[in-house]
């Protein structure tokens, strides 16, 4: 008898979550968009007028990654800079009403991707593998387990709506 691959759970998550990333950024390049963009664009759109660090600090990424990526959008039309009125030496990043218009291409290429990813699953098992995957989230990130519990709960919420 072959000897378990201890590995295998993790393996398989990281080769779903590789997969997924990849049917996703095919979808949004066919929208002007690389991976990573979508990121700042759907978090732009839930809290416009952050500052670089703040969105840095929000998606988990280096402020100098998000500096080009910014730059990026900009030039492409989807972002713009602003001046603080308290601080002059912080900028604050909006959505243009380009960007405002692609949010629901993204929100699309995302609701494809998860129902590409989905399918097979019945909806009792769609929830149990969001709370799974918050559980996981939230071991591997040292949160707490009514933080993967409300995760799962917000995850299960925007996935029905």
């Amino acid at each position: 008898m072959a000897k378990a691959d201890k590995t295998a759970t993790m393996t398989r998550l990281h080769s779903a979550a590789r997969l997924a990333r990849t049917a996703l950024a095919a979808r949004l390049l066919t929208h002007g968009f690389y991976a990573g963009q979508d990121q700042i664009m759907l978090a732009l759109d839930r809290h416009d007028g952050l500052t670089p660090g703040q969105l840095a600090a929000r998606l988990g990424v280096r402020p100098p990654t998000i500096t080009k990526t910014i730059n990026r959008l900009q030039v492409q039309g989807f972002l713009e800079k602003r001046a603080s009125e308290e601080d002059a030496r912080q900028a604050h990043i909006s959505l243009t009403d380009t960007g405002r218009e692609a949010i629901r291409a993204i929100e699309k290429s995302v609701r494809k991707t998860e129902k590409q990813a989905l399918k097979g699953l019945d909806k009792k098992e769609q929830k149990q593998l969001q709370k799974l995957l918050a559980r996981i989230e939230a071991n591997l990130s040292g949160n707490g387990e009514a933080e993967a519990s409300e995760e799962a709960e917000a995850a299960e919420e925007t996935s029905l709506a």
